[in-house]
């Protein structure tokens, strides 16, 4: 397999867990080092413009093979994994032709169970390779790493015809500071794809609009037993907060284009608090009502209180729906589509229910798309990915790339 599961074994013992409230760029240095071990490995391949610079993003260029001219394409994936699980001493399990049923992970602490996750119903007879039950996997997005590096690799060692092929490995994507010294002009591709989506046959187009809120309040704090008309408790007038937002409009309670607001971070006492939400729809005008919302039910819950406390919403956009920008550009769908197609799958056309790397790169000017790795559970300690998948994965690659120079031959774009 071309050394595909050494390349994604041998990545996922890095520890690279992004840190969210960093300053620099990469966040932590578990990513630098990976990079300058991805910049190694792809000198040795024989790539050329192999840069990394001072933000931590890597590029490289597999040259064309080719006499007549062929767009530029890029392939992206990240370097960073979700600080939500731990990522230090990843230990990877193998599960050959599984055959229904729970998997113990590690000792058996943890399992891997098709009651919590009946995609499994769906894999029996596939080799699958999962956690310890200890800490996530790193398929997000080690696997997109390892996929493209093995698709370049097959393309380097064969006469199948190919334009000029960048590629990116960028870092804190999951932290949406990846492509914040992006340079395009330096990437010099037409068009990109992502390889950083889900099970197999995936291809998607659309995401969330993104924002992060930090919600901020100010209290009086006395002693409890002369509090009356005198104590603000922040810890209080939180809790009212979280209240006053849409019980159901929460990620457990939505799925497909439905927006939600989350909760992920809180701390306090009396005196002081702080919650940071992630505010995601799909609509831009559902975008701007919720980021309103927020804004409006400070004011409620806020209204009355002495001048001294006070509620303070600061909101941030961190990224937007690419979906506009891609659909300007149908052929990026087409190519992928039939590369796909071309590889016995079908076609799952699906929103993300998140983001990558590519929504930025779409209102940067270059429309990227996601294409999928293969992987499941992403964030977690039962996050797996399919040997099949992750196979499948290299091949509807390496065919975007000889789509792309077949259509140019015959002045398709």
């Amino acid at each position: 397999m071309d050394r595909l599961l050494d390349r994604f074994f041998h990545y996922v013992s890095f520890d690279t867990q992004s840190r969210p409230n960093a300053r620099q760029i990469p966040s932590t240095e578990g990513q630098t080092v990976l990079a300058k071990n991805l910049q190694k490995e792809l000198i040795e391949l024989g790539l050329t413009d192999v840069v990394l610079d001072e933000s931590g993003c890597l590029m490289a260029t597999l040259p064309s093979n080719v006499g007549w001219s062929v767009p530029t394409i890029g392939f992206l994936a990240h370097m960073d994994t979700s600080p939500e699980v731990s990522g230090k001493g990843v230990r990877p399990q193998i599960v050959e032709n599984y055959r229904g049923g729970d998997i113990a992970l590690g000792i058996g602490d943890e399992v891997l169970s098709p009651v919590m996750f009946p995609i499994l119903h769906q894999l029996y007879g596939h080799t699958l390779i999962t956690t310890d039950g200890k800490t996530l996997l790193g398929a997000d997005d080690k696997a997109g790493i390892a996929e493209i590096i093995t698709a370049i690799a097959r393309l380097k060692g064969s006469n199948v015809p190919h334009g000029d092929i960048r590629i990116a490995f960028t870092p804190d994507e999951e932290v949406g500071k990846g492509m914040k010294n992006f340079d395009v002009e330096q990437f010099g591709a037409k068009w990109a794809y992502t390889v950083d989506g889900g099970g197999v046959g995936e291809l998607e187009c659309e995401n969330f609009n993104a924002a992060q809120a930090t919600v901020k309040i100010v209290g009086n704090a006395v002693h409890i037993g002369k509090a009356k008309g005198v104590m603000v408790s922040a810890l209080s007038l939180a809790a009212r907060f979280q209240q006053a937002l849409p019980a159901l409009e929460t990620p457990e309670h939505t799925e497909g284009h439905q927006g939600f607001f989350h909760l992920n971070a809180m701390r306090g006492s009396v005196d002081y608090a702080e919650m940071s939400y992630l505010i995601r729809d799909f609509e831009r005008d559902g975008f701007e009502r919720r980021k309103r919302m927020l804004i409006e039910v400070a004011q409620q819950v806020g209204e009355g209180l002495h001048r001294d406390c006070h509620i303070e919403v600061n909101i941030k956009d961190v990224y937007y729906n690419m979906r506009d920008e891609v659909a300007r550009h149908p052929h990026v769908i087409d190519i992928a589509r039939q590369a796909v197609l071309d590889n016995q799958i079908e076609p799952v056309i699906n929103p993300i229910r998140g983001g990558t790397d590519g929504a930025i790169l779409s209102y940067m000017g270059v429309p990227c798309p996601n294409i999928f790795t293969g992987g499941y559970n992403a964030h977690s300690k039962h996050e797996f990915v399919t040997v099949d998948g992750m196979e499948k994965a290299v091949s509807v690659i390496t065919r975007i790339a000889e789509l792309t120079a077949d259509k140019a031959k015959t002045h398709a774009f």
